[in-house]
């Protein structure tokens, strides 16, 4: 997935929130979606619901990413171990934060993850710990999301840190902590996404850009280096934007029916 980005082929992500059975998982993956990402910040989602989310994602062959509330060891090791191929941490702001989001998610030498004998990303084969170790860091991602000014300034050193893979600029909470809410192109903003998309560069790591829908925004800061990770959606929105056009549809579909029933009215009380 690094390499493809890395070499410019785009890969489109499903964000998840109101979804509850791996059904979800078929349908994104019927649709063309590589990543699917289960959103645990913003959603009421246990973490055995997204395990399951997740290891069905892993077994159709996507990536299977959680968004964590925060950096509990615990937490990012339970989701791991049971599926995911990727932890995004939010609002990272140092060095050291990262360092903490690392050591719960990589095994030694470069974190401090539990051992543990099998996996389901290595399809409970039975192997030895270093070689599952291994296997298991290869499989995983480690996404650190920037979301405020103190982070776009540490930029370069948390992207300096071993086991980090990809910097993410997360666009809305960035606008807020900057005080340029809901203006995404802002000079400002468009500086600060630039600033740690070159830092990640320089780094040799990749950086992506989330929380915009404006198509040529991002194709903007693609343009400048970020790597074409596309959000492309999220499912509650995905359900509140069917429904509302479901209603509009059928709402035209009884006004016509209406008139006609007036028109055929007035013509039988013409007769």
């Amino acid at each position: 997935m690094l390499q493809r980005l890395a070499q410019g082929e785009p890969l489109f992500s499903l964000g998840i929130r109101n979804a509850r059975t791996a059904e979800i998982v078929r349908m994104a993956k019927t649709a063309g979606f590589g990543v699917l990402w289960v959103d645990l910040e913003h959603s009421s989602i246990s973490i055995d619901c997204a395990v399951q989310i997740m290891a069905s994602a892993a077994d159709l062959e996507m990536e299977a990413w959680v968004r964590v509330p925060e950096r509990d060891y615990g937490v990012i090791g339970r989701l791991l171990d049971g599926g995911a191929t990727g932890i995004i941490v939010p609002r990272v702001e140092t060095a050291e934060e990262a360092q903490q989001v690392v050591n719960a998610a990589r095994f030694p030498p470069r974190g401090q993850r539990s051992q543990i004998a099998l996996l389901p990303q290595a399809k409970y084969r039975r192997m030895s710990a270093a070689e599952l170790m291994r296997s298991a860091d290869r499989a995983t991602t480690v996404h650190i999301l920037i979301e405020s000014a103190q982070g776009v300034r540490n930029a370069e050193a948390i992207a300096a840190v071993d086991g980090v893979d990809i910097l993410h600029v997360g666009m809305n909470d960035l606008s807020v902590d900057l005080g340029h809410v809901d203006q995404l192109r802002h000079p400002g903003m468009l500086e600060a996404c630039k600033r740690v998309i070159a830092a990640a560069q320089r780094r040799g790591k990749l950086a992506v850009v989330g929380g915009s829908s404006d198509p040529a925004l991002f194709l903007e800061l693609l343009n400048a280096g970020a790597a074409p990770l596309v959000f492309a959606a999220i499912d509650t929105d995905v359900l509140a934007a069917g429904l509302t056009q479901r209603a509009k549809d059928w709402g035209q579909h009884m006004q016509e029916w209406r008139g006609q029933t007036r028109a055929h009215a007035h013509n039988e009380a013409s007769r």
